[in-house]
């Protein structure tokens, strides 16, 4: 599922080839059990401009300064494509097009139909109705030991809770915590000051690490979990052996060679 470095470069894919063109249509593609504005909600966008793109956690916000705004959620496997009319092809699966004068496209590709896009005040609106945590890059050590340290949840689902930290994923979190050297079911409340401090640096060392890549898993050094993320597999840290069990109904990959309890 998409994460928050997925999301940043599908944002900035929106913001290099889709701002500062005027919307002249939207077009809808095969968009049954999708949840997607409906002609009234999209009627103010047209003949404006998405001068602006945002994101906060896994969100991805189009709009200008005076508004409105769509936010788009890419749930299990969408993504943004930009693209011409006449030189490419249209994205298959594209279920959301905003068409701008002139040849130039932006599609919300969406093949398994858990993505959606709405409508919205503004970012900051969204973020708050929505309840969401602190950006995953933005929030400080401080903060971050308050909002996870307290809580009984492992760590892994802690990490997971968007509630409390916007923007990690099932795949960024043990990458997290197998560079951390923690289980992913030691109760978050159970860790000491210091192991709070190096989640947090891990944390954000793999986010930056993802982004820098744009999201390209291939270019991530060899040494990551991603590129082990098997059960059985050895570990390129330790020469352990990678195991995969359920934490908080989630699948947690990590190597109980290294990953150690709290303390």
């Amino acid at each position: 599922m998409p994460e928050l470095p997925e999301a940043e470069a599908n944002r900035r894919r929106v913001a290099e080839g889709a701002c500062n063109r005027t919307i002249r249509d939207f077009a809808l593609g095969e968009i049954r059990h999708m949840d997607l504005p409906s002609e009234a909600e999209r009627a103010p966008f047209l003949g404006t401009r998405i001068t602006e793109t945002r994101r906060h956690g896994k969100y991805i916000f189009l709009g200008s300064k005076s508004g409105p705004w769509m936010v788009v959620h890419l749930g299990m496997s969408g993504s943004l494509r930009v693209w011409d009319d006449g030189a490419d092809e249209e994205p298959d699966h594209a279920k959301f097009t905003w068409v701008f004068e002139g040849d130039r496209r932006l599609s919300f590709r969406c093949p398994r139909k858990f993505g959606w896009v709405k409508v919205t005040e503004d970012p900051g609106s969204f973020v708050e109705e929505a309840g969401l945590g602190p950006d995953a890059m933005e929030i400080g050590d401080n903060a971050f030991a308050d909002r996870l340290g307290g809580s009984k949840q492992a760590i892994k689902s802690a990490l997971l809770d968007q509630k409390k930290l916007a923007g990690i994923g099932n795949l960024w979190s043990d990458e997290t915590l197998y560079r951390s050297g923690l289980m992913p079911d030691v109760p978050a409340n159970a860790l000491s000051a210091a192991q709070l401090a190096a989640v947090h640096r891990e944390a954000r060392a793999v986010l930056e690490g993802v982004l820098k890549t744009n999201a390209r898993y291939d270019d991530l050094p060899g040494d990551w979990l991603i590129h082990h993320r098997e059960d059985g597999a050895d570990c390129p840290r330790c020469g352990g052996t990678i195991t995969k069990k359920t934490v908080g109904g989630r699948t947690a990959y990590h190597c109980p060679d290294h990953q150690e309890g709290g303390g």
